[in-house]
């Protein structure tokens, strides 16, 4: 049986995308770039700020060098930790579904590629009543797709629940290729969702098993994993 949820945070909790692409925008202005469209965003988001920054300059100055994508990156961490709750908010029917996972004993994780003061900063504005734990990106536990991230916080969820939990008992739910690659990496099966930031076709062609269109589908889906489970076991 299922005890244990492991969340990803954008795309799949909060819809971040209008922060996140503000931020984007406004750093590549400060250094003197052209800034890209919000799709081009949504396409570069998944892997870590750095990936998306990179991209982000690539696009709009190929020739441009670590100097100046570093620059964007730096410009770009300083406003998004200043404006990351501006516009974002979770998705519609994702505070229904968490009420429901608490009311049936779940333990809950966050686990994210954003930096952590952001992450932190989102989860004290959204979740702290409803999740137990929250990790972002530090320099001291490697970022997803990477099985780090999803292993301190089985670790963090076991001390605060004094209990030991099993890899077998954790689901993992997120919204990207990412995602489902940090699953398979930590020995998790994964959930995916389609209203994020990539398509129900792209989730299929990366592989995804079970894709839930909807926060409203979650539970449902959650609850035939952990039937799914037994009958394996």
């Amino acid at each position: 049986m299922l005890s244990t949820l492991i969340f990803d945070l954008d795309g799949t909790l909060l819809n971040t995308l209008d922060d996140l692409h503000k931020s984007v925008c406004h750093a590549l202005k400060e250094a003197g770039l052209h800034t890209t469209d919000k799709k081009d965003t949504r396409r570069y988001l998944g892997n870590g700020i750095k990936n998306l920054i990179f991209k982000s300059v690539e696009q709009v100055k190929p020739d441009a060098d670590e100097t100046v994508k570093t620059q964007v990156l730096n410009l770009f961490r300083t406003y998004y930790v200043a404006h990351s709750l501006d516009e974002t908010a979770p998705y519609e029917g994702i505070h229904d579904l968490l009420v429901q996972c608490q009311k049936k004993g779940f333990y809950t994780a966050i686990v994210s590629n954003k930096l952590d003061k952001a992450v932190k900063d989102l989860y004290k504005a959204f979740f702290i009543n409803y999740i137990d734990f929250a990790l972002g990106e530090t320099t001291h536990v490697k970022r997803k797709p990477a099985p780090d991230m999803v292993d301190e916080a089985i670790r963090q969820l076991s001390l605060i629940h004094k209990t030991n939990i099993k890899k077998e008992e954790c689901l993992y739910i997120g919204d990207s290729e990412v995602d489902l690659k940090t699953a398979e990496n930590a020995g998790l099966r994964c959930l995916a969702v389609s209203w994020g930031f990539r398509d129900k076709d792209w989730l299929e062609e990366c592989g995804a098993k079970y894709i839930a269109n909807q926060p409203e589908e979650v539970l449902a889906w959650i609850m035939k994993i952990s039937d799914d489970s037994v009958m394996i076991q």
